[in-house]
């Protein structure tokens, strides 16, 4: 089983490569690292880090040295973080660790999640019903932003060579909880949040038509919906079983079934590219949720152009892990990569022994790797945790 751990960049810097690979393999009981290489801003405690505490990465920058040759004459272009500039490169250094016996690498690569290129490129991200943009999302039916990102993962497997790229959000963003400082004094309802959260930007709407989709009418629906909601004194529930009832929710409004149905499309046809650019020896798999349909992600046609999944099992009991897994399994079929996700944070995790019983439920025959998040947002002593749940 692939055992490995989501890495910030600056916790190698910070705390030393040789200490982290001994952290990760000694301590921790891993086989591999999953490195962040474009990543979103934050503010991140460093329980461990010698240098800071708290640290406030930069929006939307990558953490390796590009190849011009895969940029060349694109409109939206990365930065390279400060901190490699300064630092040095550490994905680098981990893959020629990696060639004399070290950790196997993962890149952990942010997508379309990226407010500072939002900012910079208004153009191409996603927008509600009314034409507002959402600055952090970058859309997938945009031609711009999806050749940025074929860039990103062609750029990093073939100069690199990872063992594995793992994709966050090749997909359509949710409303709330993506920006800061948000305010929302009407009291959004799930499926509020959804229907502020559904993309009706130039690009989707033509790449919807071009399908035979007319999201014009599901458009206007969704904005009367949403001015009922400002509209009343308090929240009320539009859809009561919303998101239990999925997409079948929708149904008795088919223009708008069919819009969402079509949202798909332009999720799994970017994992295709990228799976298509990407190195051959380079495994892409994404990183999903339980409810990723969401954001446009069907697991199943995902499972069809990629490599496989990391399910993040994220506040979830021992079997509902179980059935995430199976249903994971079932949607991606046999042959391709499963893996599973957990989140080391307190209250969460509150002790070994509740790690141990979640991650027991992930330590199946049919199940081939756990990732855990993150080695330095959390103390220490955490990491045999860790290695207690996995040697079960």
């Amino acid at each position: 089983m692939q055992l490995s751990m989501w890495t910030y960049p600056w916790d190698v810097q910070d705390l030393g490569l040789e200490t982290v690979e001994r952290d990760l393999v000694e301590r921790a009981g891993l086989t591999m690292i999953s490195l962040a290489t474009s990543y979103h801003a934050g503010r991140f405690l460093q329980p461990r880090s010698p240098r800071r505490k708290a640290y406030f990465p930069e929006d939307g920058t990558i953490y390796f040295k590009p190849d011009a040759a895969h940029w060349a004459d694109l409109a939206i272009q990365p930065k390279v973080a400060d901190v490699i500039m300064e630092g040095g490169d550490v994905l680098g250094d981990l893959v020629r660790r990696r060639e004399v016996g070290g950790l196997g690498v993962s890149c952990w690569t942010v997508c379309l999640h990226n407010t500072r290129l939002g900012m910079l490129h208004p153009q191409a991200v996603t927008r509600n019903a009314f034409g507002d943009a959402n600055y952090y999302n970058l859309c997938p039916s945009h031609p711009e932003a999806r050749a940025y990102v074929r860039a990103l993962v062609a750029d990093i497997s073939h100069s690199y060579r990872p063992d594995r790229i793992e994709l966050e959000s090749p997909s359509f963003m949710g409303f709330a909880h993506e920006y800061h400082h948000e305010k929302d004094g009407v009291g959004l309802t799930p499926e509020d949040d959804f229907l502020l959260s559904i993309c009706f930007c130039p690009s989707c709407l033509a790449r919807a038509a071009e399908a035979g989709v007319d999201g014009e009418v599901a458009r206007k629906l969704v904005g009367q919906w949403i001015v009922e909601t400002c509209e009343r004194a308090v929240p009320e529930r539009r859809f009561p079983d919303f998101p239990g009832s999925g997409l079948d929710t929708f149904l008795p409004w088919p223009e708008l079934h069919g819009y969402l149905l079509w949202r798909f499309e332009p999720v799994t046809s970017l994992v295709a590219e990228l799976r298509e650019v990407a190195n051959p020896a380079t495994r892409v798999v994404i990183i999903d949720l339980k409810d990723g349909w969401l954001g446009g992600c069907d697991l199943a046609a995902l499972g069809k152009v990629c490599d496989g999944a990391i399910l993040c099992a994220y506040d979830m009991q021992p079997g509902d892990v179980a059935s995430l897994m199976a249903a994971g399994r079932a949607a991606l079929g046999v042959e391709k990569f499963l893996g599973a996700g957990y989140r080391l944070f307190y209250p969460e995790m509150a002790g070994p022994d509740i790690l141990t019983a979640k991650v027991k439920a992930a330590m199946a025959p049919d199940v081939d790797g756990i990732n855990f998040y993150n080695y330095g947002l959390v103390p220490a002593a955490r990491l045999d945790w860790v290695s207690a749940a996995t040697s079960v």
